[in-house]
């Protein structure tokens, strides 16, 4: 019960970190020259932000989407660790950045509902549908 409540603390907290995003998103539609790649990034990231806050009633049914968000975040912190070296005068951002990104990555998996096990079916619930 207590994983599943800081689950949701989780999802609610990442879900409204990653819809923060649209700030950002919103202003660049009003002051032009903003990164193209960025804003895309953004906007992906705000998209599943509002999927995780609506994963939050029901975290075991959406563990696919959990999955996604924590090796997805992995997957991203590694390009930007990658950047971070190739681009010393950003190197702080990026790897601040990086380190948000597997925080997240490792809270999520660590915190991700149990898959659900087949349980065999019971013999009197077996015997009661054939009467």
């Amino acid at each position: 019960m207590l994983r599943e409540r800081a689950l949701k603390v989780a999802l609610v907290l990442v879900g409204l970190l990653f819809l923060a995003g649209i700030y950002p998103v919103a202003i660049s539609f009003l002051r032009p020259g903003q990164s193209d790649y960025e804003m895309m990034m953004l906007s992906l990231y705000v998209t599943l932000g509002v999927f995780l806050l609506l994963a939050v009633r029901n975290p075991s049914a959406h563990r696919s989407l959990i999955a996604f968000t924590a090796w997805s975040s992995f997957a991203h912190g590694a390009v930007m660790a990658a950047q971070a070296f190739q681009h010393p005068d950003e190197r702080g951002e990026l790897l601040g950045a990086v380190a948000g990104l597997v925080v997240v990555g490792i809270a999520l998996i660590a915190l991700a509902p149990a898959k659900p096990s087949a349980a065999p079916a019971r013999a009197d619930t077996a015997y009661a549908k054939s009467h």
